[in-house]
């Protein structure tokens, strides 16, 4: 039997971009800088109930929002918490251009320019820009996945890697190639497929200089050089390096012959014999 070549890309696109614990930081900030509202801007005026006088500090002075009826002890929270029904973004970031609502969204953003990480994992030392993200690097150390599929059980530690995994029960492929057409359930799986159109290929092995358009392709061509093989047969115990080829050997147990050859073929091969 004729075993896949070790530089064939037998891996799919779903088990070369499998979610890792730890998703990207651009990610994960999706979930947790989200402003207060959808900063719909609206005309009506507002007004504020005030039980007490301004210049009182004290547990007892309410700024009530006459449009939603939230309450806040603050002047300063009730202002920031009305610019979320007018619109208005008055912090600016001077390197790129972008407005927030509020100064502190502000200077989570500046981060992003200045490469500060002001939160730490106190077990394993990483630095985040975030404390959200922080948050969510945790439930690595302690396991939570407080995000449970109804459909099937299955618990994630992110709410987008739920929303991800949702739609394998449901088949809805969000992502369409502009090019031939064909769809995806992931983002990741379409970047990956556009460079089959581009031919970009951006991983190279640093040992031979071979280069590779999925980094899962180049995981497993680094196995050549370093002899690893993680993959073994449950019954013989023989090794290999690649998924796809302990597969292929699997089938010297099981009989299998999923690969039929044409009819004419065998038509042909019968006369032969005869």
């Amino acid at each position: 039997m004729a075993f896949i070549k070790e530089e064939s890309e037998d891996i799919k696109i779903e088990e070369t971009f499998r979610l890792k614990n730890e998703d990207t930081e651009e990610q994960t900030m999706m979930e947790f800088t989200k402003e207060e509202s959808e900063d719909v801007k609206i005309e009506e005026t507002f007004s504020v109930k005030q039980e007490e006088t301004e210049e009182q500090t004290g547990s007892g002075s309410h700024f009530i929002c006459q449009q939603c009826g939230k309450s806040f002890n603050k002047k300063g929270r009730f202002k920031d918490h009305m610019r979320t029904h007018t619109g208005e973004k008055p912090f600016t970031c001077q390197q790129c251009g972008k407005s927030f609502n509020q100064k502190g969204i502000l200077n989570r953003h500046m981060r992003i320019h200045t490469g500060e990480k002001p939160y730490m994992c106190v077990q394993c030392g990483k630095s985040f820009s975030v404390h959200g993200n922080l948050n969510v690097h945790m439930r690595i150390h302690t396991g939570e996945k407080p995000f449970t599929c109804q459909q099937c059980g299955i618990s994630f530690n992110l709410k987008g890697s739920l929303n991800r995994h949702i739609r394998t029960h449901t088949g809805e492929k969000l992502y369409k190639c502009p090019q031939c057409g064909k769809s995806f359930d992931h983002h990741e799986n379409l970047k990956a497929h556009m460079r089959v159109h581009t031919g970009e290929k951006p991983y190279t092995c640093p040992q031979c200089g071979k280069s590779f358009n999925r980094k899962g392709n180049i995981n497993s061509h680094m196995r050549i050089h370093t002899g690893q093989q993680p993959y073994t047969c449950q019954q013989c115990g023989m090794r290999f390096n690649r998924k796809g080829s302990l597969k292929a050997h699997m089938r010297t147990h099981t009989g299998e012959k999923p690969f039929h050859l044409p009819t004419v073929w065998n038509k042909f091969h019968s006369k032969r014999k005869s």
